[in-house]
């Protein structure tokens, strides 16, 4: 079943539970995949649609950061709950140490040895960890680990 179908069925069933905080998070991604599906004029794959549902997902932890930096602490409660309802339909994410084993498996086959061999290793290592682990957090472990 495609996305779509999915967020379609949730807010249904949203909808009957009078979830409006629900509701408005997935219409905002159901309407994130069609504008995508329009942009690229054909049915997203399986990836693409991972893709979309992960960039939602990072501009709501940015936000957090943001509101969080802001002392704006409604706020942040809104995009907590928005990052919540987000994950549901993104795979289970990778531990640490299992980004760290790729990280180190990317590093020995691209031959890194400094921190000048960052963007190789970020190049081999984020198609195999797309939508299982947060960019941010293979940034900081690439770097920790060239450094």
């Amino acid at each position: 079943m495609s996305m779509l179908s999915t967020l379609n069925a949730d807010m249904k069933t949203a909808m009957k539970a009078k979830d409006k905080e629900s509701l408005q998070v997935i219409r905002m991604l159901k309407a994130a995949l069609q504008n995508e599906q329009i942009k690229v004029n054909h049915d997203l794959t399986e990836d693409e649609e991972l893709t979309v549902l992960s960039r939602e997902m990072k501009q709501r932890r940015d936000s957090l950061t943001e509101f969080e930096n802001a002392g704006r602490d409604d706020l942040a409660e809104k995009a907590k709950v928005e990052i919540t309802i987000v994950g549901r339909y993104l795979p289970a994410q990778l531990s640490e140490e299992e980004v760290r084993s790729i990280i180190t498996e990317a590093i020995a086959i691209t031959g890194a040895t400094s921190k000048a061999d960052f963007g190789k290793v970020m190049g081999a290592v984020m198609p195999k960890v797309k939508g299982v682990a947060d960019g941010n957090v293979v940034n900081s472990i690439v770097k920790e680990l060239l450094s």
